[in-house]
């Protein structure tokens, strides 16, 4: 008697989880970003300011969100916040309006 209620219990909690919900463990597709083509040292510069300054604050965007007049603005008024220096802030722009 004791026996056949354990097989029950035991078929019971195969059935149960078979039933249940199957989570995924496989690892989310992510975006694959393009490989940049070789850019001048400059613009290597630009970007690679552009990339660690201002996303620790907030997103990056896109160059074409502002005009380039824009973007002297928005530069003037983020690189005290950012601390960088004239020069560097020089650099993100090069890098932001080379494609506009």
């Amino acid at each position: 008697m004791f026996k056949s209620k354990i097989l029950a219990v035991a078929i019971l909690g195969v059935i149960i989880y078979s039933c249940s919900p199957k989570v995924v463990t496989t690892a989310p597709v992510t975006e694959v970003k393009p490989v940049a083509v070789d850019l001048a040292p400059e613009l290597a510069e630009g970007k690679n300011l552009y990339e660690n300054n201002c996303v620790k604050c907030h997103k990056l965007f896109p160059a074409t969100r502002h005009t380039k007049e824009e973007w002297v603005s928005v530069l003037d008024r983020m690189a005290p916040k950012a601390k960088i220096t004239d020069v560097q802030k020089a650099s993100i722009y090069n890098y932001i309006t080379a494609s506009l």
